[in-house]
C-alpha cells in the first residue's frame, strides 16, 4: 500500500523556523521544491514556517559532505540562511546524514562549514563577507530614501544581500515600517534583506531584520553577521558582538577591518527541534 504521508523535521533557531525534509521523503510529493515549500511553509495550510530544507546526500561536490536545497516560504531560493544552516547542521548530524560534528555544506554561496559545539550550540564558518557593489549586487549610492526618509546605508553580501540601517529608534517598529519598501528598492537588483540596527554598547546590539521572500522574521543569522560587518566598518563596536533579536541572541566574531575585511566571519547560536511528524499529501 503506498504511504500517502512523507516524515518532516521542523527546527527553529531564535525563533526563525524551518521545515526539514529528507531528499527521498520530498520525492514522494512529486511537486516542484518551490509549489512544496511554498506549500508546506503556509502558516494557515500547512506546517508553517521561514523556510523549507532539503538535505541532499548524493548531488554534493567532491569538496563538500553534503548539499542542501533551500527555499524561503514565498518559494523562492535563498544563498544562504544562518539560522537555517544551524538547523540543518543540528538535523543532519543527530540523523547520521554526517557523521563528523565539523563538515562542510554545498549551498549557493559556496561551501558553507557548521561544527556543533560541546555545549550545543552551533558555530558556522559563516565565509567572507562581500563588499564590492557589483558582486552584493547593489546599484546605488549610499543614502537611500524609503517612505518619508532618507537613510544612510551600509551593503554587504553574505552570499545574499543586506542593507544594514543604524536607527536610535525600535527596531521592530523600523523595520514594519520601511522593510518593505528597501526590500524591492532600485539600489538592489536582486531585492535586499534589511537590517535595522540599534547599538547598546562595544559588543552588543539590537536588531531586527525584513528578510527578503519572507517579511519580518524573528531571527535572521546572515543579517546578524552583516550587521556586525557593518559596525565594524562604521566603527561601532568592537569585533565579537552579541546580537539580540526579537527570537533570541546569537553571538558574532569578525576579525576584519576597512582596510583588510578578507576574513571569516563566525556565527554562534542554538537550534532546537520542534517536533517530527507525518506530513499527509
Amino acid at each position: 500500500m503506498k504511504e500517502n504521508f512523507i516524515k518532516v523535521t521542523k527546527i527553529q533557531g531564535c525563533g526563525n523556523d524551518f521545515v526539514i525534509v529528507d531528499y527521498n521523503e520530498f520525492e514522494k510529493t512529486g511537486m516542484l521544491m518551490s509549489d512544496f515549500a511554498k506549500k508546506i511553509c503556509d502558516r494557515n495550510f500547512g506546517i508553517g514556517a521561514d523556510g523549507l530544507i532539503i538535505p541532499d546526500v548524493c548531488n554534493c561536490s567532491s569538496d563538500a559532505d553534503i548539499a542542501w536545497y533551500f527555499y524561503n516560504s514565498d518559494g523562492s531560493t535563498a544563498q544562504m540562511c544562518g539560522n537555517g544552516m544551524r538547523c540543518f547542521a543540528r538535523y543532519c548530524y543527530d540523523k547520521g546524514l554526517v557523521s563528523k560534528k565539523q563538515f562542510s555544506v554545498k549551498t549557493l554561496a559556496g561551501i558553507i562549514k557548521p561544527e556543533i559545539l560541546v555545549d550545543g550550540n552551533i558555530r558556522v564558518n559563516m565565509g567572507i563577507p562581500i563588499l564590492e557593489d557589483e558582486k552584493i549586487p547593489f546599484k546605488g549610492e549610499r543614502k537611500l530614501f524609503a517612505v518619508d526618509r532618507d537613510f544612510e546605508i551600509t551593503p554587504v553580501s553574505m552570499g545574499n544581500p543586506h542593507c544594514v540601517i543604524f536607527t536610535e529608534e525600535n527596531p521592530f517598529e523600523m523595520a514594519k515600517k520601511y522593510g518593505p519598501t528597501t526590500e524591492k528598492h532600485e539600489y538592489f537588483p536582486q531585492k535586499t534583506n534589511t537590517e535595522f540596527v540599534k547599538i547598546v554598547s562595544k559588543n552588543e546590539i539590537d536588531m531586527c531584520v525584513y528578510e527578503r521572500g519572507c517579511g519580518i522574521t524573528l531571527a535572521c543569522g546572515t543579517g546578524a553577521c552583516a550587521s556586525l560587518v557593518a559596525c565594524v566598518l562604521n566603527n561601532l563596536t568592537e569585533n565579537t558582538v552579541k546580537v539580540n533579536l526579537p527570537g533570541g541572541a546569537v553571538t558574532v566574531e569578525w576579525q576584519g577591518t576597512k582596510e583588510n575585511p578578507n576574513k571569516n566571519i563566525f556565527l554562534i547560536g542554538p537550534a532546537n527541534y520542534v517536533f517530527n511528524a507525518n506530513y499527509m499529501l
